[in-house]
C-alpha cells in the first residue's frame, strides 16, 4: 500500500496498532493454554535427569500432564469450532461481471485513482447502504472463475492480492435512484477500504473476531445430549470471553481504517460525494416507505412485486410533487441514472425484489400459485381489489359469528347480503350505551376515590389513546392472535359478549413512516382466508397466554365501544386462527436446502442459511383497534367500488388508495375513527352520501 500520507497513514497506523492488539489476544489465550503443557514439560525433564524425584513429584507429574492434556485437547477443540464456524454473510444477490461490465469498470477505474486494491465482485442488498464484506472464509467457498480482464490488473501478485480483496455490496436503491456520478462518489470511500482490508495484521485480526463470532453463534444451539451441551457451553464461554476482551480493540481498529479510507477517497469526487449524501437519506426514506406501505400488503396477498427497485423511484418522484424541500431532486432524472451500468436492470431488480421479499416477510424462494410476482400496473387488481374483499369478508363472517342479523325486518328483499349498512348498524352506539370509558389516571392514585357509574361492568379503564394516530396508516405486521368468542359461540347481545369475553392482547403502537405528508386512509393488507398456502411472517403474532393479555387488550380498545371492542376481539381471534392454518400448512413443506436462492443474477448455492426468515421483519402486529379500523374502511371501499364507480389505486407513499373520478380519496379515515371510537355514523354517512354511495346495495366479496 503505497501513497499514503497525513490523515491517511494516521488512521492506517492507528488500525494496525489496534489489530496488533486483537492479535496479541489471541496470543495471550494461546500461552495460558501451553502453560500446564510448558510445567508438565518442566515436570517430566526434571524426573528424567534426576533432580525432581519423590513421590510427591511424581504426583505432581501425573496432575500436571493429565491437566495439560485436557487443556490441550480442550484448546484444540475451541480451535477447530473457530476455525470451522461459518461467518454471517449478508444475504445478497451475485453481480457477474458479465452482466454489470461497465459496473466493474466504473469500480476498477475508481480503485486505481484510490491506489488501493480493486474487490474481488460486486453484489447487490434491498437496503440503503454499502459496505465492503469478507468472504475469503473456505465455508464460503472458492473464488469464482475469472478472466484477464477483471477488477484486478493482469500483474501475477496484483492478481493473487485481489482474490482475497472483500467483496463490494451495493444497496439497490443506490442504482436506481442515484445519477452515476453520485454512485461513484458515494462508493469512493468504501472501494478506499480496501486498501487497510489488505494489510496482513489488520486481515488477520478480522479473520481472528469473525471466526469468535460464529463460534459464538454454533454454539447458542443446542445439543443433542447433556455432554453435547456442556462441550457446546464452554466453548461458547471460552468464545465469549475472547469476544470481550477484543471488544474495544476491535472497534477502534474498524474506527481507524474507516478513518484512512475516508482520508483517502477526499481525492475523488469529494464536492459530488456531499451532494449525494443527500440521495442517500432520501433514498432511505422512499426504501422505508416503499417497503411498509406498498410491498408488505402484497407479500400478504401472496403476491411479491417484482420491480421494487422502480418503486423506489416513483415514490421519491411523487415526494418530490409534494414536498417543496425535495422540488430539485427531480430535475435530476434527465441525467444518467447508475441502474444503466447494468446490461439488464430489469432482471437484477427482480432478483432484489424476490431478495427482499424473503427477508423482511420470508417468502418462499421459488414462485407458486400463492406466491407469484405482480407488476406495478397489476398491483390495484392483484392485491388492493383483493384485500379490501377478503377484509370485508372476513367482517360479515365474524359478524355472523356475533349473531347480528344480515338485514332489518323492515329490509327490501333482495338486501340480505352483506352490505355496509349491517355494519353501520350494528355498530352505532344508542343513547342507552355508552363507550368504554378510559382509566382515570387521578382515580389510579386515589384508592378512596368513588368509582365511575357509567363505566360498563366487565371492561377496564386505561388511558386515552392518541385521537390524531391514524389506525392502519403505519402498521403492516401479521395480525396477532388473542382469545375471543369461539367459533361455536354465537350470541345475539354483542355488549354481553364484550363483558365476559377476553378480547385479543395486541402490541403498543408503532410508526413506521419516515416521510412526513398528508395522513389518508391505507387499506388492510392481512393474509387472506381462502388462501393458506400463501406465505405469513412467523413470529409476528400476539399472545394473549403471557399473563397480560386482558390487560394490554384492555389498553387498545379503551375508549372504543362494547360492540366495536367485541367485533375486534372476534376480527384479532379469526385473523389468529388464519395464520396458525397458513402456518401449519408451512410447516409440513420440506423448506428449501439451506443457502439456495434463485434468481436471473444470482444462480447456484448462495453464502447464507434461509431457514430462520424472515431475517428482518418489518412491522410489529397490529393491535384490535387498528385491525377494526382496517376492516372497516376495506368495507366502505367494497361498497363505494360496487355502488358509485369507485376505483382501487396504488399511491406510491401511502399504498393502497381509493379512487373517486380518478382522483385519490384521503379523507376517510377521521369518519372511520369516530364510527370505531364514539359509535357515531353521522359523519361516515355523510362522506359515503357526498360520494353517492349506497351502503344498503349487497357488496361483492371473495
Amino acid at each position: 500500500m503505497t501513497g499514503i500520507g497525513g490523515g491517511v497513514e494516521l488512521g492506517a497506523q492507528a488500525a494496525r496498532s489496534r489489530a496488533l492488539a486483537v492479535l496479541r489476544v489471541r496470543s495471550r489465550a494461546l500461552a495460558v493454554a501451553l502453560l500446564p503443557a510448558a510445567v508438565a514439560v518442566i515436570l517430566l525433564a526434571g524426573g528424567s535427569t534426576g533432580h525432581l524425584v519423590g513421590g510427591g513429584w511424581d504426583a505432581a507429574r501425573w496432575a500436571v500432564s493429565v491437566l495439560a492434556l485436557l487443556v490441550l485437547a480442550a484448546t484444540a477443540a475451541v480451535a477447530l469450532v473457530v476455525a470451522r464456524a461459518r461467518p454471517a454473510v449478508t444475504p445478497t444477490v451475485a453481480v457477474a461481471e458479465e452482466s454489470a461490465p461497465d459496473l466493474y469498470r466504473m469500480v476498477r477505474d475508481l480503485a486505481d485513482r484510490l491506489d488501493v486494491p480493486a474487490p474481488s465482485a460486486i453484489a447487490l442488498t434491498p437496503d440503503c447502504d454499502s459496505w465492503l464484506e469478507d468472504r475469503t472464509h473456505p465455508a464460503h467457498g472458492p473464488p469464482p472463475a475469472r478472466d484477464q480482464d477483471d477488477l484486478s490488473d493482469p500483474v501475477g501478485p496484483a492478481r493473487r492480492r485481489s482474490a482475497a480483496a472483500p467483496v463490494l455490496v451495493i444497496g439497490s436503491p443506490f442504482l436506481w435512484w442515484m445519477r452515476v456520478g453520485e454512485l461513484r462518489a458515494v462508493l469512493a470511500p468504501v472501494v478506499a477500504g480496501t486498501g487497510p482490508a489488505a494489510h496482513p495484521d489488520i486481515a488477520a485480526a478480522r479473520r481472528f473476531i469473525r471466526g469468535l463470532d460464529a463460534a459464538v453463534a454454533a454454539t447458542s444451539t443446542e445439543g443433542r445430549g447433556p455432554l453435547a451441551r456442556a462441550a457446546r457451553g464452554g466453548i461458547g464461554g471460552v468464545s465469549r470471553l475472547l469476544l470481550r476482551g477484543c471488544r474495544v480493540h476491535a472497534a477502534e481498529m474498524e474506527r481507524g481504517v474507516a478513518a484512512a479510507a475516508a482520508e483517502r477517497a477526499q481525492a475523488v469526487d469529494y464536492g459530488l460525494r456531499i451532494v449525494a449524501q443527500e440521495q442517500v437519506g432520501l433514498a432511505y426514506a422512499g426504501w422505508d416507505r416503499l417497503l411498509t406501505r406498498v410491498a408488505l400488503p402484497a407479500w400478504r396477498m401472496g403476491r411479491w412485486p417484482s420491480r421494487l427497485d422502480v418503486g423506489v423511484v416513483a415514490a421519491l418522484t411523487e415526494l418530490s410533487r409534494r414536498d417543496r424541500l425535495a422540488e430539485g431532486f427531480a430535475s435530476r432524472l434527465g441525467e444518467r441514472p447508475a441502474c444503466d451500468l447494468l446490461e439488464e436492470p430489469g432482471l437484477m431488480d427482480e432478483a432484489v425484489s424476490l431478495l427482499a421479499a424473503r427477508l423482511f416477510h420470508g417468502g418462499p424462494a421459488e414462485t407458486g400459485p400463492d406466491w407469484a410476482p405482480v407488476g406495478w400496473e397489476e398491483y390495484p387488481e392483484e392485491v388492493v381489489d383483493r384485500a379490501w374483499r377478503t377484509d370485508a369478508a372476513r367482517l360479515h363472517q365474524v359478524l355472523d359469528t356475533l349473531g347480528v342479523r344480515r338485514a332489518a325486518e323492515d329490509a327490501a328483499p333482495g338486501t340480505d347480503g352483506p352490505t355496509l349498512s349491517r355494519v353501520l348498524d350494528h355498530l352505532t352506539t344508542t343513547p342507552a350505551e355508552a363507550p368504554v370509558p378510559a382509566r382515570d389516571p387521578a382515580a389510579d392514585a386515589d384508592p378512596d376515590a368513588t368509582p365511575d357509574p357509567d363505566a360498563t361492568p366487565g371492561t377496564a379503564h386505561h388511558a386515552t389513546p392518541d385521537p390524531d394516530a391514524t389506525p392502519g396508516t403505519a402498521h403492516h405486521a401479521t395480525p396477532g392472535t388473542g382469545t375471543a368468542t369461539p367459533d361455536d359461540q354465537a350470541t345475539s347481545d354483542p355488549q354481553a359478549a364484550t363483558a365476559s369475553d377476553p378480547q385479543a392482547a395486541t402490541a403498543p403502537d408503532a410508526q413506521a413512516a419516515t416521510t412526513p405528508d398528508p395522513q389518508p386512509f391505507t387499506t388492510p393488507d392481512d393474509q387472506p382466508a381462502d388462501a393458506p398456502d400463501a406465505p405469513a411472517a412467523p413470529g409476528n403474532a400476539d399472545h394473549s397466554d403471557d399473563g397480560n393479555g386482558n390487560e394490554d387488550d384492555d389498553d387498545d380498545l379503551a375508549g372504543t365501544t362494547p360492540r366495536g371492542a367485541a367485533l375486534a376481539a372476534g376480527l384479532s381471534a379469526q385473523l389468529a386462527r388464519e395464520e396458525a392454518r397458513t402456518q401449519a400448512l408451512a410447516s409440513g413443506t420440506a423448506p428449501p436446502p439451506p443457502g439456495t436462492t434463485t434468481g436471473p443474477a444470482a444462480t447456484g448455492t448462495a453464502l447464507w442459511d434461509d431457514r430462520a426468515l424472515p431475517l428482518l421483519p418489518l412491522q410489529p402486529p397490529r393491535t384490535g383497534r387498528e385491525i377494526l379500523t382496517a376492516h372497516i374502511t376495506a368495507m366502505v371501499c367494497c361498497a363505494a367500488m360496487d355502488t358509485a364507480g369507485a376505483t382501487p389505486g396504488l399511491d406510491w407513499l401511502d399504498g393502497p388508495t381509493l379512487l373517486v373520478d380518478g382522483a385519490r380519496r384521503a379523507d376517510l379515515a377521521p369518519h372511520v375513527r369516530s364510527l370505531v371510537e364514539t359509535g357515531d355514523p353521522a359523519p361516515l354517512r355523510a362522506w359515503l352520501s357526498d360520494l353517492g354511495v349506497r351502503p344498503e346495495k349487497p357488496v361483492r366479496l371473495v
